[in-house]
Protein backbone atom coordinates (compact mmCIF):
# COMPACT_ATOMS: atom_id res chain seq x y z
CA UNK A 1 0.00 0.00 0.00
CA UNK A 2 0.89 3.46 -0.71
CA UNK A 3 1.06 6.02 2.25
CA UNK A 4 1.63 10.10 0.58
CA UNK A 5 2.37 12.54 3.68
CA UNK A 6 2.17 15.76 3.33
CA UNK A 7 3.06 18.18 6.40
CA UNK A 8 3.38 22.28 6.26
CA UNK A 9 2.97 25.12 8.37
CA UNK A 10 0.46 28.05 7.73
CA UNK A 11 0.52 31.62 8.91
CA UNK A 12 -3.08 31.10 10.66
CA UNK A 13 -4.30 30.35 14.01
CA UNK A 14 -5.53 26.28 14.47
CA UNK A 15 -9.11 27.63 15.04
CA UNK A 16 -9.44 29.06 11.95
CA UNK A 17 -7.80 26.48 9.85
CA UNK A 18 -10.04 23.97 11.55
CA UNK A 19 -13.20 26.29 10.62
CA UNK A 20 -12.35 25.80 7.03
CA UNK A 21 -11.13 22.00 7.46
CA UNK A 22 -14.60 21.27 9.08
CA UNK A 23 -16.75 22.42 6.54
CA UNK A 24 -16.75 19.27 4.79
CA UNK A 25 -18.86 20.22 2.07
CA UNK A 26 -17.66 23.96 1.16
CA UNK A 27 -14.07 22.82 -0.42
CA UNK A 28 -14.50 24.41 -3.67
CA UNK A 29 -15.30 27.61 -1.58
CA UNK A 30 -13.35 27.82 1.55
CA UNK A 31 -10.49 25.06 1.30
CA UNK A 32 -8.83 25.30 -1.98
CA UNK A 33 -10.86 27.02 -4.70
CA UNK A 34 -9.77 26.62 -8.12
CA UNK A 35 -7.86 23.67 -7.79
CA UNK A 36 -11.64 22.06 -7.07
CA UNK A 37 -14.51 23.53 -8.56
CA UNK A 38 -17.50 22.42 -6.93
CA UNK A 39 -18.44 20.10 -4.06
CA UNK A 40 -21.94 18.43 -3.85
CA UNK A 41 -22.64 17.43 -0.64
CA UNK A 42 -25.53 14.55 0.25
CA UNK A 43 -25.52 12.71 3.68
CA UNK A 44 -22.20 11.72 4.49
CA UNK A 45 -20.72 11.92 0.70
CA UNK A 46 -19.58 14.55 -1.35
CA UNK A 47 -19.00 14.85 -5.07
CA UNK A 48 -15.65 16.81 -5.46
CA UNK A 49 -15.05 18.34 -8.57
CA UNK A 50 -11.49 19.26 -9.66
CA UNK A 51 -10.08 21.56 -12.09
CA UNK A 52 -8.39 19.26 -14.18
CA UNK A 53 -11.81 17.48 -14.92
CA UNK A 54 -11.20 14.58 -12.39
CA UNK A 55 -14.78 13.40 -10.32
CA UNK A 56 -14.25 11.83 -7.10
CA UNK A 57 -16.84 10.49 -4.17
CA UNK A 58 -15.63 11.13 -0.95
CA UNK A 59 -17.54 9.50 1.99
CA UNK A 60 -16.95 11.36 5.46
CA UNK A 61 -15.49 8.89 7.99
CA UNK A 62 -14.69 10.97 11.18
CA UNK A 63 -15.31 14.81 12.24
CA UNK A 64 -13.13 14.99 14.92
CA UNK A 65 -13.33 18.24 16.42
CA UNK A 66 -11.70 18.11 19.37
CA UNK A 67 -8.90 16.53 17.70
CA UNK A 68 -9.35 19.05 14.52
CA UNK A 69 -9.02 15.94 11.91
CA UNK A 70 -11.35 15.33 9.39
CA UNK A 71 -10.59 11.74 7.80
CA UNK A 72 -12.28 10.36 4.53
CA UNK A 73 -12.48 7.27 1.83
CA UNK A 74 -13.13 7.86 -1.70
CA UNK A 75 -15.68 5.48 -3.15
CA UNK A 76 -16.17 6.09 -6.81
CA UNK A 77 -15.80 8.81 -9.32
CA UNK A 78 -13.10 8.91 -12.04
CA UNK A 79 -10.29 7.61 -9.90
CA UNK A 80 -10.56 3.70 -9.05
CA UNK A 81 -8.47 2.86 -5.87
CA UNK A 82 -9.34 -0.79 -4.13
CA UNK A 83 -8.70 1.35 -1.05
CA UNK A 84 -8.51 5.23 -0.27
CA UNK A 85 -8.41 6.74 3.25
CA UNK A 86 -7.13 10.08 3.84
CA UNK A 87 -7.11 12.34 6.67
CA UNK A 88 -6.82 16.14 7.05
CA UNK A 89 -5.92 17.63 10.25
CA UNK A 90 -5.11 21.26 12.11
CA UNK A 91 -2.56 21.33 14.84
CA UNK A 92 -1.29 23.88 16.76
CA UNK A 93 2.22 25.55 15.99
CA UNK A 94 4.61 27.60 17.62
CA UNK A 95 3.70 31.01 17.19
CA UNK A 96 -0.16 30.71 16.83
CA UNK A 97 -0.01 29.12 13.62
CA UNK A 98 -0.88 25.76 12.38
CA UNK A 99 0.82 22.45 11.30
CA UNK A 100 -1.19 21.10 8.46
CA UNK A 101 -1.10 17.34 8.19
CA UNK A 102 -2.31 15.57 4.94
CA UNK A 103 -1.89 11.78 4.88
CA UNK A 104 -3.12 9.41 2.75
CA UNK A 105 -3.47 5.46 1.94
CA UNK A 106 -4.16 4.06 -1.38
CA UNK A 107 -4.16 1.04 -3.57
CA UNK A 108 -2.93 0.12 -6.32
CA UNK A 109 0.28 1.36 -5.45
CA UNK A 110 -0.09 3.11 -9.38
CA UNK A 111 -2.64 5.77 -7.71
CA UNK A 112 0.23 7.31 -5.33
CA UNK A 113 2.04 9.23 -7.90
CA UNK A 114 -1.08 10.89 -9.52
CA UNK A 115 -3.00 11.48 -6.06
CA UNK A 116 0.57 12.76 -4.36
CA UNK A 117 0.56 15.17 -7.41
CA UNK A 118 -3.02 16.25 -6.40
CA UNK A 119 -1.58 16.72 -2.74
CA UNK A 120 1.01 19.01 -4.15
CA UNK A 121 -0.70 21.20 -6.06
CA UNK A 122 -3.47 20.86 -3.47
CA UNK A 123 -1.80 21.75 -0.64
CA UNK A 124 -0.07 25.11 -2.42
CA UNK A 125 -3.33 26.23 -2.68
CA UNK A 126 -4.63 25.24 0.30
CA UNK A 127 -1.85 27.42 1.92
CA UNK A 128 -2.40 30.33 0.10
CA UNK A 129 -6.33 30.24 0.62
CA UNK A 130 -6.05 29.99 3.88
CA UNK A 131 -2.97 32.49 5.06
CA UNK A 132 -4.89 34.87 3.02
CA UNK A 133 -8.56 34.08 4.79
CA UNK A 134 -6.85 33.99 8.45
CA UNK A 135 -6.22 36.68 10.69
CA UNK A 136 -2.04 36.93 11.48
CA UNK A 137 -1.21 34.52 13.63
CA UNK A 138 0.06 35.63 17.32
CA UNK A 139 3.77 35.25 16.75
CA UNK A 140 6.58 36.45 18.92
CA UNK A 141 5.98 40.66 19.41
CA UNK A 142 8.08 42.55 17.87
CA UNK A 143 11.38 43.84 18.92
CA UNK A 144 11.31 47.61 20.74
CA UNK A 145 13.69 49.65 19.63
CA UNK A 146 15.61 51.81 22.22
CA UNK A 147 14.75 55.35 22.82
CA UNK A 148 17.37 57.81 21.86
Amino acid sequence: MASIHKELVIDARPEAVWAVLSDYGAVHERLAPGFVVDTRLSSDTRTVTFADGTIVLERLVDLDHEARRVAYTVIGGSLHPSHHHASMQALPEAGGRTRFVWHTDVLPDALAAPIAEFVEHGSAVIRRTLEAASPAPLGPAPASTPAR
